[in-house]
């Protein structure tokens, strides 16, 4: 029978203590805690330093440099930029998709527009190194529209298909 003067404890808190004293080699009992928790407090001062208050944007600017986002940073920019650097009318018809070891690639409506992007590619190519140098742009790939696929269901047969451009 248990005394009625010792307070119960349940399975899981003692499992937890006996854990605890296993591996850390010292046992801390609730008022340890509550006296450690108030020593902790007592070390705070409003003035200390490190208390400052802090701006918004200095603290998104710590963010962004802490997790290093300034390059993805830079190309949503650019994305979002597009038609400042290229004009209104060949943004209308072009768009960058991706950027992957200094390629850029840019989809087109039509492959007469990626062709004359591939006309203008150098001056392109100097807007975006003046504007973005951080994202070292070194060449463009311009792409037209995709295709639809032909090659669909259980009975395609290989062949040559149909021979339409898309654009």
């Amino acid at each position: 029978m248990s005394d009625p003067k010792t307070p119960k404890r349940d399975f899981a808190q003692e499992f937890y203590y006996t854990m605890r004293e296993a591996a850390t080699g010292k046992r801390m009992s609730r008022d340890q805690k509550r006296i450690e928790a108030k020593a902790s407090k007592a070390k705070s001062k409003p003035f200390d330093r490190g208390r400052d208050p802090v701006s918004a944007i200095s603290s998104v600017d710590d963010l962004v440099g802490a997790f290093r986002w300034t390059g993805e940073m830079a190309e949503a920019e650019l994305h979002v930029k597009w038609a400042e650097i290229v004009g209104a009318d060949t943004a209308a018809n072009s768009m960058p998709e991706d950027l992957v070891d200094g390629t850029l690639t840019v989809r087109c409506k039509s492959t007469v527009w990626a062709t004359q992007l591939r006309l203008m590619g150098n001056v392109i190519l100097e807007r975006l190194n003046a504007e973005y140098s951080e994202l070292n742009i070194t060449s463009l790939k311009m792409l037209g529209p995709t295709a639809p696929s032909w090659k669909k269901g259980p009975r395609s047969v290989p062949g040559r298909g149909p021979r339409d451009t898309y654009g």
